[in-house]
């Protein structure tokens, strides 16, 4: 088991949910470079996100994070104070773009576990100079009405006519209560992160639980009764407020101003001062109410607000799916049982009990894989900036489109996708789409079309790059396939899918000169290599002038697959059920021969290659004729082949398991993309069609 406690949990929360905030800020400049408006509203968001980000990378110390950070927040707090409207918006979006690639390249970094030791003294002094531009401009007046921008008025709950103090005066002392949304889980973390964000703005800073790191009470104590801090500042209540609005995860806020006298202290609350709550998400029951009714109502209105998602690290869920997998097998180990074979034993109630579990760990098998599943539109929208730095440096109107972003897919798969998609985005917008002058010769818009599409289809997952480009040529590409040596084929054989995948070769490139995006015959294999390293395959269909469309078919799950089991001599091997199309036993007028010894099958009127697995994989069988064994017709990315083996076992689910590392030392099996166990305690080798067919 993993020992979680060695985690560095403060750190993971500040990489997790600073790439978050700067995904998050990406698209919002995105947006308004696209609406070209940087509304109120953004400002406000730009500015929270940058003060947090600032607050969490000081905390951590990584300096020139929060440098950068406190810049970018200087520049937006001055738009927001003077209420600007950017005359022309691109510089802004220009330098913000560059801050956030700069800090991506630092996370990265961090992750890696490498110093993050970039120099951001370029961007600073860009910042620094807008800035003092803007201020030159606009130092003395607001652009549009001359009133800084001030939070609504509010009314407190209650007012005490006693006390007579004023909300909004000098030096105050001030209390408050911060509850964090239910389940955002490691609350004592996150308070932690906002105590020290709160130093550098608030004096004398005291909180409770005073020990939010070692206490192990500390959690359970802050989802009880909030994080209560007591500090004293000459900022006005406005502004506490919204610097405590600014604090992740926070649904609830109680604001209370202190006496400016006697001790600060964090202990109590007292029922005579003015307090006002302010509700993020949910209401939150008034602290000063302690009466048992009070405390039922709070219980009860916590309850009925509990959230319905809890962050779960990502290890657990990968223990969770291997724990899984073993139940799976042990399932099989128990219903296959060798030593009930052959018995003549009718055991009914076994059965049933078998039945039983066996539906058990399907549903807990397809909950657990359901859990590991998250939508695609995260890589999805990663997308929008690869188009819009591209469409600048190219000189390319180029419009993104997004279908099916929600379509779901197993996290460990979208890992290794998101690289190739895009790739083969850029490849689309560099090779496909033409230059605004060339469409409009051709009767097209001035801009260039670009979709992704996402969809279910079965157990598998279509991912479609699809552009109204210029298409590929056949005739170009087998000229440039001739050039480099590249046919394997009779070009007069070859279909035209056959000829557009071409384009996947290793050293191919239609492109006549080299650019910084493309032209070197590197990169397409490998995106189709990464592809296939989880199952995928890759498929390209084209017209001249119209377009391409590049069809990515990936498995909801590497982890558990449906499997039909087979036999040869002594060996078990299992083919996905999903690659399989029929399986029959041949009879002796089908078959085939050609002059260089090849088998073939003849079906329907149609010829297939015969893979006799025996000999693939020098394993001694008795059944060598044809006719005396079983073929199983397979399919991958159009191309079908007939694998011959001794006996079809039956269909199971088997839990993929990768082959051990000392045979990937020894020699490379293709062919072969795993292995399993199997019910009686044997392995079986999990065969890949795809490798299959590359050794015809």
């Amino acid at each position: 088991m993993t020992d979680y406690s060695s985690i560095d949990t403060l750190l993971e929360m500040f990489i997790f949910e600073t790439s978050t905030l700067l995904e998050q800020l990406e698209q919002t400049i995105l947006d308004c470079e696209q609406t070209k408006d940087y509304g109120l509203g953004v400002v406000n968001e730009i500015f929270r996100i940058m003060h947090t980000i600032k607050g969490s990378s000081t905390m951590m110390e990584f300096h020139n994070i929060s440098t950068l950070a406190h810049v970018t927040e200087d520049l937006f707090s001055f738009i927001r104070e003077r209420q600007l409207q950017l005359a022309d918006d691109s510089a802004v979006s220009e330098l913000m773009l560059g801050s956030i690639d700069f800090m991506k390249v630092e996370m990265l970094k961090i992750k890696n576990g490498d110093p993050a030791d970039g120099d951001a003294s370029f961007l600073i002094e860009q910042f620094r100079a807008l800035l003092a531009e803007m201020k030159q401009l606009h130092g003395t007046a607001d652009a549009a009405s001359g009133t800084p921008i001030r939070a609504p008025e509010r009314q407190p709950l209650i007012e005490s006519k006693e006390s007579g103090i004023s909300l909004e005066s000098g030096h105050c002392r001030y209390m408050a209560v911060l509850r964090y949304d239910e389940g955002c889980e490691m609350e004592n973390l996150r308070a932690y992160q906002a105590v020290m964000n709160l130093q550098s703005e608030l004096q004398s800073i005291a909180h409770v639980p005073e020990d939010l790191l070692e206490d192990e009470k500390a959690v359970a104590e802050i989802r009880r009764e909030g994080l209560r801090l007591s500090f004293q500042t000459d900022k006005t209540y406005d502004q506490i407020y919204q610097l405590l609005h600014q604090i992740s995860y926070v649904r609830s806020i109680v604001l209370e101003k202190q006496p400016d006298t006697g001790v600060l202290s964090v202990g109590e609350f007292t029922s005579e001062l003015v307090k006002e709550q302010h509700k993020l998400d949910s209401p939150v029951i008034p602290l000063r109410e302690a009466t048992p009714r009070a405390q039922e109502e709070t219980k009860r209105g916590a309850s009925s607000q509990q959230s319905n998602f809890i962050s779960v690290h990502i290890a657990k869920l990968d223990e969770l799916m291997d724990l899984v997998g073993e139940l799976v097998i042990a399932e099989a180990m128990v219903t296959q049982n060798p030593d009930l074979q052959g018995l003549g034993l009718e055991l009914e109630q076994f059965q049933k009990a078998s039945r039983h579990l066996r539906k058990i760990t399907t549903e807990m098998q397809d909950m657990v894989m359901s859990i590991r599943m998250i939508p695609l539109s995260g890589t999805f929208q990663r997308m929008h900036r690869i188009v819009r730095d591209m469409g600048k440096k190219l000189g390319k109107d180029v419009r993104l489109q997004l279908v099916g972003e929600d379509t779901e897919v197993d996290k460990n798969i979208i890992d290794h996708i998101a690289d190739p998609m895009m790739h083969m985005v850029r490849n689309a917008i560099d090779h496909g789409l033409e230059s605004g002058e060339e469409r409009i010769r051709r009767g097209k818009p001035a801009y260039g079309t670009l979709t992704l599409e996402a969809s279910h289809a079965g157990g598998e997952v279509l991912i479609r790059i699809r552009d109204d480009g210029r298409g590929l040529d056949k005739e170009k590409l087998l000229q440039r396939a001739r050039q480099n040596d590249l046919l394997v084929k009779n070009e007069s054989e070859m279909t035209d899918k056959e000829i557009y995948s071409l384009i996947f070769l290793p050293g191919f490139s239609t492109k006549d000169q080299i650019t910084e995006f493309s032209g070197r015959g590197v990169g397409m294999d490998v995106v189709t290599k990464n592809i296939e390293s989880v199952g995928g395959v890759v498929t390209v269909d084209s017209a001249l002038h119209e377009g391409t469309v590049i069809t990515i078919r990936i498995p909801l799950t590497m982890a558990i697959i449906d499997g039909m089991n087979v036999r040869v001599g002594e060996s078990r091997y299992t083919l996905p059920t999903t690659a399989i199309k029929e399986s029959f036993r041949p009879a002796a007028g089908d078959i085939i021969t050609d002059p260089d010894g090849g088998e073939m099958i003849m079906v329907r009127g149609q010829c297939y290659s015969i893979e006799r697995l025996h000999r693939r994989f020098e394993v001694q069988t008795d059944v060598t004729g044809l006719t005396q064994g079983i073929l199983i017709m397979v399919e991958q990315n159009d191309r079908q082949i007939c694998i011959f083996a001794d006996e079809l076992i039956g269909q199971q689910q088997v839990v993929v398991k990768a082959l051990p590392p000392y045979i990937h030392n020894l020699t490379s099996i293709e062919g072969v993309s795993g292995c399993t166990l199997l019910g009686d305690g044997s392995i079986s080798l999990i065969l890949d069609v795809q490798g299959l067919l590359n050794g015809k």
